[in-house]
């Protein structure tokens, strides 16, 4: 049955019967027959049917709790047995805000000098995409803001203070200063994160209560393209501290703090709140701890 609710869950997932079918590496028929063979099992209609997928009726809800769970549970058990015999090994899965994806190779490289046959695939996501993929099983666990949007039901571990940065080129008007206020940085040509990143909802809750509405000449979801037009000596960007850092190491940049109101979020690790974590996952929330500012 973990087969088929593995299917179940690309399905819910995937919307669509063939994406789905793809991403389990099996053909489209292979996918009905195992979902319709779970729905016999069962006894009650998960999906809704037509000529395309129509969605999970409310017994395919229900099952897709039960079925997060059992093969989260699967998984776990089959890594412990895995850790039981080769010590911590295999690949964690982790998705990013593009903000924090600096500081996340600290705990990636700390992690790795202590577990050394442990892989990661790192995918820079949203906020939103991230909590999806962790409450869909897509990712182990997720580095983002903790103290500012709901987050659900998981499991969290601190990691840093993010704090802002103005960031401009030889050139910009407000290059001399060394602290500007979140009123002073809202008249400046601006290029910020596209709305759907959870860092440009706080910088735009920051500058409309500083009384300025945030109008970017430039939008992104890439810090670097961000920081290309910044270049240009015309424009700026509000980035936090340590990846402004980052960027500005070696170029022409100056990194102006934003002060009146000081402001800062948590920026952490989340993980599904499911006991108990995988052993490899354990140790990773372990290792986060250590390296918490």
């Amino acid at each position: 049955m973990i087969d088929k609710l593995e299917m179940f869950l690309a399905l819910a997932r995937e919307r669509h019967f063939g994406r789905a079918a793809e991403a389990c590496g099996v053909t489209q028929p292979t996918l009905s027959v195992a979902i319709r063979q779970l729905e016999e099992q069962l006894g009650v209609m998960l999906v809704w049917r037509g000529s395309r997928y129509g969605g999970l009726t409310p017994e395919g809800q229900r099952v897709l709790e039960w079925a997060r769970k059992i093969v989260s549970d699967s998984r776990t058990m089959r890594e412990e047995m895995r850790a039981a015999r080769q010590g911590l090994s295999g690949r964690i899965r982790l998705g990013v805000i593009p903000t924090a994806l600096t500081v996340a190779s600290q705990l990636t490289m700390a992690f790795a000098k202590r577990h050394p046959n442990v892989r990661f695939t790192i995918l820079s996501r949203s906020s939103i995409e991230i909590l999806d993929m962790v409450e869909n099983l897509e990712i182990d666990a997720g580095v983002t803001y903790l103290d500012n949007e709901p987050l659900g039901h998981v499991t969290t571990q601190p990691l840093y203070r993010e704090r802002y940065t103005l960031v401009c080129a030889p050139g910009h008007i407000l290059f001399e200063r060394h602290e500007v206020n979140w009123a002073e940085v809202g008249v400046s040509a601006l290029c910020l994160l596209t709305p759907d990143m959870q860092n440009r909802r706080i910088i735009d809750q920051q500058l409309a209560a500083a009384g300025v509405t945030a109008g970017p000449v430039v939008e992104s979801n890439s810090t670097v393209a961000i920081i290309a037009h910044v270049m240009s000596g015309n424009w700026a960007t509000i980035l936090p501290t340590k990846l402004a850092e980052f960027h500005a190491r070696g170029k022409k940049l100056r990194m102006i703090p934003i002060r009146e109101p000081d402001v800062e979020h948590i920026v952490g690790l989340i993980a599904p709140h499911r006991e108990p974590h995988t052993p490899v996952l354990a140790a990773l929330m372990q290792e986060a701890g250590g390296i918490s500012e």
